[in-house]
């Protein structure tokens, strides 16, 4: 592998700033790209930014969408690897807001494609979702099950980032993995999350609001987890596969060097325990009011991670138990400090 940058976008969100504090501290060269949306609060985003520049991490900010920006990006950095984890989240948002999931997740998605196919990328890993499983209802959700069913716009957003990077990978030999996560949460996490929302609702004593009258189940993986699958998968480039056969055709890979693989904790848990933990750590007993299931979301999720762990040996480890309390410790301090 060279020793050219890593190119990270979506830098100052969730994700992908935790994974830059990650590549930094591996000592890899990192740049990163966000627009710094008003999505959610930018003063977060900022602050995560912030942190970022700190420890010698050169970000821009600007709109992938935009093919000119994604160009010069690449023909300045020339990145070896890139981390795509920019996109318009939130299944609830893209019922009003559908547009906007074309712009971030089609558009720019094609200009990365194009940007890595002519800079001679050596492996672009990008974030999929496990909403792509939508209607399925064969538990756990496996890489190798059909995902024509999906329930949200930004769900399909992610199957055709999916699609169009197999393409890619088949055309041109660039070799490209989609990783599926599952309900990432942990400090700096999103403020239109569950966590973020419940622990911000308690402590001002309003109730939360329970979906489905709080019967759903969720993979919740704890961001620290997310990172380490991540930073493997990095630095395990596909190859093709001379198996794989269009008669019975696995969609989790391919003859070209492509593949999906889904990053989730593996122990799906009932909303109502994750609330149980959360009332725990902040020492306060929540208002819960009960609502009907919610247009494009889904009753459950769990991860099979089989193929992650056959792949790079990674097995994601931090229970709720521990990972809300971390969460609760990092807002309580963010929030003095701000």
């Amino acid at each position: 592998m060279s020793d050219r940058p890593i190119l990270v976008t979506g830098a100052a969100g969730f994700i992908g700033y935790h994974c830059c504090e990650r590549l930094v501290a591996e000592g890899r060269r990192v740049v990163g790209v966000d627009n710094l949306n008003g999505y959610y609060d930018p003063a977060l985003k900022q602050a995560r930014l912030d942190r970022l520049t700190a420890k010698g991490v050169e970000v821009q900010i600007g709109e992938l969408a935009d093919r000119s920006l994604v160009e010069a990006l690449f023909d300045r950095h020339a990145p070896g690897i890139v981390l795509h984890l920019a996109a318009q989240a939130g299944v609830r948002y893209s019922l009003e807001n559908p547009r906007a999931y074309i712009a971030s997740n089609i558009d720019a998605f094609m200009n990365m494609l194009e940007a890595c196919r002519h800079g001679e990328v050596e492996h672009l890993v990008y974030a999929s979702s496990s909403s792509v499983y939508g209607a399925n209802e064969t538990f756990p959700f496996a890489e190798n099950q059909n995902v024509d069913h999906p329930l949200s716009l930004y769900a399909a957003t992610k199957k055709s980032n999916e699609l169009m990077a197999h393409t890619y990978s088949h055309l041109y030999a660039i070799p490209t993995t989609g990783l599926r996560f599952f309900t990432v949460y942990g400090p700096w996490g999103r403020p239109d999350m569950a966590l973020f929302l419940f622990t911000r609702a308690i402590l001002a004593g309003r109730p939360i609001r329970l979906f489905n009258e709080g019967k759903m189940r969720r993979d919740f993986t704890y961001i620290d987890d997310i990172v380490e699958g991540v930073a493997r998968v990095l630095n395990h480039i596909p190859s093709a596969d001379p198996t794989w056969t269009g008669a019975d055709p696995d969609p989790s890979r391919s003859r070209a060097p492509w593949r999906i693989y889904n990053i989730g904790n593996n122990k799906p848990q009932d909303l109502m325990r994750y609330v149980e933990v959360l009332e725990e750590a902040l020492g306060e007993t929540a208002k819960k009011e009960y609502l009907p299931m919610q247009p494009g979301d889904v009753a459950a999720t769990a991860a099979d991670i089989t193929a992650l762990y056959e792949a790079v040996g990674f097995v994601p480890q931090t229970p709720i138990e521990i990972g809300i309390p971390r969460f609760v410790e990092w807002y309580r301090e963010y929030h003095r400090e701000s």
